[in-house]
């Protein structure tokens, strides 16, 4: 690869990123940026013109030399010659190859033609809500010319690959007093000699077109206000949407669970959402479907959307959305048929599933969906830049999207299956949405750490907010993704709106609970004599009814989701064995080891498995032994609290002091495909105590 100090890639990348950090300039890892310049032929030493072009994936926002396709420009150009025509363009992408410059970098992307055989020094491509708006107007072309004049020239709908490249380098020929085109149906590009022109011209195209919309606009492009759709009040609607999205998580899902996965959620409550679902147009906007590639590639090529107004209840909501569902599936699987068999002499991939990615719920707000939740969450933004396509478009004109089998070829073409086939196998718990109590310190800890490692998206409940959003921040970190993957919530488990309140934040965050992990705790080392009434309420609340409150809140989320799911109960050795001055801790755990058996018996026929693990001697991060409970049990066994881990340890049989990652290795194997068909168990993880044995 090309020597990353190079000064036109450190152009580029600085150009890239201050384009793709501003939304209103182009969508998530969309678009694309490219550079021309001098690099040095490795075998010869001799300089080469080389052009470096933002590879295929990845985001300008967060673009790094790496993420750049670095190519020889002569044998970019020299492909024009053995160019096959538009039934065979898709080949000229792995011709590309045969183009590279040096080792590594990133592969070239279909656009890679419309920078190589552009003649001019900087290219950039983008989708911005602006440009859209005008490249989806019945009447673009016209628009395009009165907002530009002969600065910006109209390209009609041509899919990305090497003829639009073509196509966009001959018009750039012949109006040599352009500055960039608007790409009907797609986006725009723009050019410069130097990199601070391209920029500054693509801003212009995105700023002018802005600036047109805003003045000339019709006051109500979505039409008047719908009478009972408008937006409920915030409280309400959150608690509406928690309620709805473990049905919309199946209804998303239908597909993914039949290859044993999931969907992820993310929820959007909006101004831009709701104010378009306010509106009397929404329905038919919305059924025309979205236009620039990018969008519907994440988005499908329409969302599901209620027809009932704001205030209609939950339970007929949810009627209704699976009946819908049922139209969208037939829906769905009559365009792939339709457009599949259009063309005989084409081999198209096998429909990919039939469930929606958005769905759009009046007074309420949208619900994205994805493989996970990065996916979900860019899904629904690039909604919303549908939703602003669309307003600026019928605000001049009438929004006219790419027609149905334009939209079919690129979302089965062969390069995005093959992308797709390129993309890493999904982690043993990717798609699985985690629920752990206790979780910001000690065995919920590294449970947490575990389960978000092996691709669980992780809910942190803890009695401190603080503690728990320090802990979901870290493991974040750790693990990449950020909030993304792990958020901290508060939660009081012996409160039954509290933890209410935690599951719906669970479920607003992610779309839903598969895996629960009870492990919030606490304990007082007293005889029984010493043991006071609220020593044992206390006790017996966060455990044995915490427990029950929190698999009763989360049961119900699951058996809406029909997607099975897994609770497990950190329980203790102490279930079973009798220690001494123990009486409240002791009587708590064994009500929680008895929950294990009574839900895996009533559970089972919704696919919930419930199982357990019983730990002893967990001193190392414990929370439990760090409020006192340490010190009492070292004075019991007359050893000093600092050794009591080592003194556990030796009245094992394996003589091994037990960690909170050992704790977590046995929930993370409880709760695998491995262990599919496993509930009701205790599995002891206390280094082998007789006493404890299990019989």
């Amino acid at each position: 690869m090309s020597n990353p100090v190079n000064p036109t890639v450190t152009e580029l990348i600085s150009r890239s990123n201050r384009l793709g950090a501003d939304p209103k300039n182009t969508n998530y890892a969309g678009g694309n940026t490219s550079a021309k310049g001098t690099g040095t032929d490795p075998v010869t030493g001799e300089d080469v013109e080389l052009v470096w072009v933002k590879g295929s994936g990845g985001d300008l926002g967060t673009l790094k030399p790496e993420g750049l396709a670095v190519l020889r420009l002569d044998r970019v150009r020299a492909l024009v010659d053995v160019y096959p025509g538009l039934e065979r363009e898709d080949e000229m992408v792995a011709a590309f190859d045969y183009c590279l410059h040096g080792k590594g970098g990133a592969a070239p992307s279909i656009d890679t033609a419309m920078h190589g055989l552009v003649d001019a020094p900087h290219v950039d491509h983008l989708h911005p809500d602006s440009g859209i708006a005008i490249a989806t107007a019945a009447d673009g072309e016209a628009l395009t010319k009165e907002i530009f004049g002969e600065k910006v020239v109209w390209v009609p709908w041509r899919r990305p690959g090497f003829q639009l490249g073509l196509d966009i380098a001959e018009i750039k020929r012949q109006n040599p007093q352009a500055v960039g085109c608007v790409l009907g149906g797609h986006g725009i590009t723009a050019w410069g000699d130097t990199s601070a022109e391209s920029e500054r011209n693509s801003l212009w195209i995105i700023d002018t077109a802005a600036a047109y919309i805003a003045e000339h606009s019709r006051a109500e492009p979505f039409g008047p206000p719908l009478a009972g759709y408008g937006a409920l009040p915030e409280a309400e609607r959150r608690a509406k949407a928690a309620a709805l999205m473990p049905t919309i998580r199946s209804i998303a899902s239908q597909d993914a669970a039949s290859n044993g996965r999931a969907m992820v959620g993310h929820f959007t409550d909006s101004d831009v959402v709701l104010d378009f679902l306010a509106a009397a147009e929404h329905p038919r906007l919305a059924a025309l479907g979205t236009s620039c590639p990018d969008h519907f590639l994440r988005t499908k090529v329409k969302p599901l959307v209620l027809d009932l107004p704001a205030d209609a209840s939950v339970e007929e909501s949810v009627a209704r959305l699976r009946a819908l569902h049922l139209a969208y599936r037939e829906d769905y699987q009559g365009y792939y048929d339709r457009n599949a068999t259009a063309d005989s002499g084409i081999s198209w991939p096998a429909i990919r599933g039939a469930d929606p990615l958005i769905v759009l719920v009046p007074g309420v707000g949208m619900f994205s969906f994805g493989k996970d939740k990065q996916t979900a969450r860019v899904a629904g933004e690039f909604y919303v830049n549908a939703i602003n396509v669309m307003r600026g478009a019928e605000g001049l004109s009438t929004y006219a999207p790419i027609d149905e089998a334009e939209k079919f070829r690129i979302e089965y073409w062969a390069l995005e299956e093959a992308k797709l086939r390129r993309m890493p196998a999904p982690k043993p718990l990717a798609t699985r949405i985690a629920f752990v109590t206790g979780a910001a310190s000690g065995i919920g800890r590294a449970t947490a750490q575990r389960l978000a490692e092996n691709g669980a998206c992780v809910v942190i409940a803890d009695l401190s907010r603080e503690k728990a959003q320090q802990a979901a921040a870290a493991i974040g970190q750790e693990v990449g993704g950020g909030a993304d993957v792990a958020v901290g919530v508060q939660v009081d488990v012996s409160d039954a709106g509290a933890v209410q309140a935690a599951v719906d934040a669970a479920v607003l965050a992610f779309g839903g609970v598969d895996l629960v992990v009870n492990n919030a705790g606490l304990s007082l080392s007293r005889s029984l004599l010493e043991t006071t009434e609220q020593d044992w309420d206390l006790q017996h609340d966060v455990m044995a009814k915490g427990s029950f409150l929190v698999a009763k809140a989360t049961a119900k989320v699951m058996i809406e989701q029909r997607l099975g799911g897994d609770i497990v109960y950190i329980s203790s050795k102490n279930s079973i064995f009798a220690g001494p001055n123990n009486v409240a801790y002791g009587a708590a755990k064994a009500d929680q080891a008895h929950q294990v058996r009574l839900l895996a018996a009533e559970l089972g026929e919704h696919g919930i498995k419930v199982n357990g693990v019983n730990p002893d001697g967990v001193v190392q991060g414990s929370g439990i032994f760090a409020s006192g409970w340490g010190a009492n049990r070292a004075a019991v066994y007359g050893v000093e609290e600092k050794d009591l881990g080592k003194f556990y340890a030796q009245r094992t049989i394996l003589k091994r002091e037990v960690l909170p990652e050992n704790i977590a290795n046995a929930v993370f194997v409880l709760c695998t495909s491995d262990l599919s068909h496993t509930t009701g168990l205790h599995i002891p993880v206390d280094a082998g105590v007789a006493a404890a044995f299990l019989r």
